[in-house]
C-alpha cells in the first residue's frame, strides 16, 4: 500500500509538473506573438506526375523480377533517347493545376483557395487547366457565395476550369460547381440541391408559461421578422418567407448563368440526385471519378497540386495535439461503453 501510495503522489507530481510547462510555454507564445501581424501561410506545390510514376515504378518492382525489371528499363530508355531525337526542341506540355476544396457550413476553405487561385492566375495561359476537386453540401448563402466568386476569378481569366465531384457537390457546393466548364462526377455523387432552408426554434409559448417576458426592439419594420424568444408573427413570416424566395430567385438565376442549358424550374426544386441521373438532367456533363480523370491528364501534361497551408502559432499547435489526445480518450472510452467501433 505504501509504494502505491507514493507512486500515486510521484504520478500526481509529474502531472502538475507537465501541465505547469505547457502553460508557460503556451503563455510565452502568446506573450511573443502579442501585437504581432498574423504570419502568412506557405503555397505548397507537387507534382502529381512524379507520384504516379512513383505508384507504377513500385508496383513494376514488386511484380517483375531483376532480369525483367533491367529489360524495361532500357526498353524506356530507347524510347526516350529515340522521342528525344525526333524532337529537336520538345514541346512545351500543357499545365494541369488541380485545388481541393472541402466545404463545411461556412465555407472555411475558401480562404486558402483565394491564395492558391491568385498564384496560378499568375501564371496560367488559356493553353492550361485548372481541375477543382469539390466535396461540399452547402452552408451558409453569403459564404458559398464568395467561395464562387473566387472560381469565377477563373473562368474571367479564360483558364479552362473542370469540376470533379466524388461524393457530394449540393446547394453551395453545387452552385461553385456550376461555374466549371465541365463538370465530371462519380456514378454515385450526390448532386443538386439548389434551394434554400432556413430554421430556428422558438420558445416564446415556454417562456410565457413560467411568466417570463422577453422584448424585441427594432428601429425599422423587418430589422426582425422572426425570432427565438419573441412573439412570432404572421406578417413576420410572409416577409421571412419572402426573403427566403428572393435568394431563391437569385441562386436559380446564377445557375442558370453558368449552365444555360439547364431546365432550371425543373431542377431547382432541393432535390438532389446521384451522378447517373444527374448527368441524365444536364447537371453533370460525363461520369468518372477525379483519379481516373487526371491519371489521364498525367499522360500528356504536367499536373501540379496547390494547397495553401495556414502557419498556426506554438498555442494552436498545442491545442490541436491536446484537443486531439482528448478526443482520443474519447473515442476509445465510448467504444468500449457502446462496444462500438469506427472506422
Amino acid at each position: 500500500m505504501d509504494f502505491i501510495a507514493e507512486y500515486a503522489s510521484f504520478l500526481a507530481k509529474t502531472v502538475t509538473l507537465v501541465v505547469a510547462i505547457l502553460v508557460v510555454l503556451i503563455t510565452a507564445a502568446a506573450l511573443r506573438s502579442k501585437g504581432r501581424r498574423k504570419s502568412a501561410g506557405q503555397l505548397q506545390v507537387s507534382k502529381l506526375n512524379d507520384f504516379y510514376k512513383g505508384l507504377r515504378e513500385r508496383l513494376e518492382q514488386s511484380l517483375l523480377d531483376k532480369d525483367q525489371l533491367k529489360a524495361l528499363r532500357k526498353s524506356q530508355g530507347k524510347i526516350e533517347k529515340s522521342q528525344k531525337k525526333l524532337k529537336k526542341q520538345p514541346e512545351a506540355k500543357s499545365r494541369v493545376f488541380v485545388l481541393d476544396f472541402n466545404g463545411d457550413i461556412k465555407a472555411s476553405a475558401t480562404e486558402s483557395l483565394r491564395h492558391e487561385i491568385t498564384a496560378l492566375l499568375s501564371l496560367a495561359t488559356p493553353k492550361d487547366e485548372v481541375v477543382l476537386r469539390l466535396e461540399s453540401g452547402g452552408g451558409m448563402v453569403h459564404s458559398y457565395g464568395l467561395a464562387s466568386s473566387q472560381l469565377a476569378r477563373i473562368r474571367q481569366a479564360g483558364v479552362p476550369l473542370t469540376v470533379c465531384i466524388d461524393k457530394v457537390a449540393a446547394s453551395g457546393g453545387y452552385m461553385m460547381a456550376c461555374i466549371g466548364e465541365k463538370i465530371i462526377s462519380a456514378p454515385f455523387a450526390i448532386l443538386g440541391s439548389i434551394g434554400v432552408v432556413a430554421q430556428l426554434p422558438n420558445v416564446n409559448r415556454l417562456l410565457k408559461k413560467h411568466d417570463i417576458d422577453f422584448e424585441v426592439l427594432t428601429a425599422g419594420e423587418y430589422k426582425r421578422t422572426l425570432t427565438v424568444f419573441g412573439e412570432n408573427t404572421e406578417k413576420g413570416r410572409e416577409k421571412f418567407q419572402e426573403d427566403l424566395d428572393i435568394t431563391h430567385q437569385l441562386f436559380k438565376n446564377f445557375v442558370s448563368r453558368y449552365r444555360p442549358q439547364l431546365a432550371i424550374d425543373e431542377v431547382a426544386t432541393g432535390e438532389v440526385w446521384l451522378g447517373v441521373a444527374a448527368q441524365e438532367k444536364l447537371l453533370v456533363d460525363e461520369l468518372q471519378t477525379s483519379d481516373e480523370y487526371l491519371a489521364d491528364k498525367a499522360k500528356s501534361a504536367e499536373v501540379f497540386h496547390l494547397h495553401y497551408a495556414e502557419r498556426k502559432s506554438l498555442q494552436e499547435r498545442v491545442g490541436l495535439a491536446a484537443s486531439g489526445s482528448i478526443d482520443r480518450v474519447l473515442l476509445t472510452w465510448w467504444s468500449r461503453l457502446t462496444q462500438q467501433r469506427f472506422w
